[in-house]
């Protein structure tokens, strides 16, 4: 079972080439293409993946982590997908995932969409993504009931409303991502365990990271209270075989451009741990 993990969080730190290279060395198998700054307003300042050279951009992340020894296994769409200055985005974020080696390109639902108005975005996208040899993931989603002070459904937040959704594309291009985290909120009213039986093949990508069952704390697994064990139990039941990529995005807060690389290295021990818990 290999690892990866987000790159936007060391990136912000030590920028995305330097954050490759610092996950090979820590042990990482993959990264996972983070693409959020495809949003800035281009400009001399702003970030490559904004302006006319994304595609060299990603080229260039794809060599450095060939010359180190990993790979771009999937990747990271802007969002949210319905705003407009995003949904102009979510091509380019395609073009990028291919150019970079990835498979698997990650594209959110809209929260409060219909199966059916979600799908008419991802037919719109399905040949261009198909055109470029990668898939399109969905994920399941949150909303927040404030007076409940807790999750709220959204699209593809329960079993029936993911397969719902993909069962409006039906298409062998567009799979699931199923973000561990989002599963565990209290109010979402189902478990990652539930999930990953529910989805079995169509499970073809993760978001793994940890939280108190409650908020969207995006945490490096086994600090907080998901149960791993059940989930990567629940994965060997379904012979799931794609990797197993964390999004702890919020774990590197609070480290530095001096301490990152001791946080890349829990985060992969972390990874890693699930791995072999896999495999025993």
């Amino acid at each position: 079972m290999k690892i990866s993990t987000e790159i936007s969080s060391s990136a912000r730190h030590i920028g995305e080439e330097r954050t490759i290279e610092y996950l090979a060395k820590a042990g990482f198998d993959a990264w996972d293409f983070s693409m959020f700054s495809m949003r800035e307003t281009p400009s001399e300042s702003a970030h490559p993946l904004s302006g006319s050279n994304y595609l060299a951009f990603a080229r260039k992340l794809k060599q450095i982590g060939l010359d180190n020894g990993i790979v771009c296994n999937q990747s990271h769409a802007p969002f949210p997908s319905f705003a407009p200055e995003i949904r102009s985005c979510l091509k380019r974020a395609i073009e990028c995932t291919a150019e970079a080696g990835g498979q698997i390109c990650v594209i959110h639902p809209g929260n409060d969409k219909t199966p059916a108005e979600n799908a008419e975005m991802y037919f719109e996208l399905l040949p261009f993504a198909k055109e470029h040899g990668v898939k399109i993931a969905t994920e399941n989603m949150w909303g927040w009931d404030s007076e409940k002070n807790e999750a709220s459904f959204a699209a593809c937040a329960t079993p029936d409303s993911f397969n719902a959704h993909l069962d409006a594309v039906n298409d062998d291009y567009f799979v699931a991502c199923l973000d561990i985290g989002h599963a565990q909120m209290r109010g979402c009213g189902t478990s990652a365990a539930e999930m990953i039986h529910a989805l079995g093949k169509r499970l073809q990508a993760l978001h793994i990271h940890d939280n108190d069952q409650w908020h969207d704390s995006h945490q490096i697994p086994f600090s907080m209270k998901i149960d791993f064990a059940g989930v990567v139990r629940a994965l060997k039941e379904i012979g799931y075989n794609g990797y197993f990529t964390l999004e702890a995005d919020c774990f590197l807060n609070d480290f530095t451009e001096d301490t990152v690389f001791d946080g890349i290295k829990q985060l992969s021990a972390a990874a890693r741990k699930l791995a072999d818990m896999y495999e025993e």
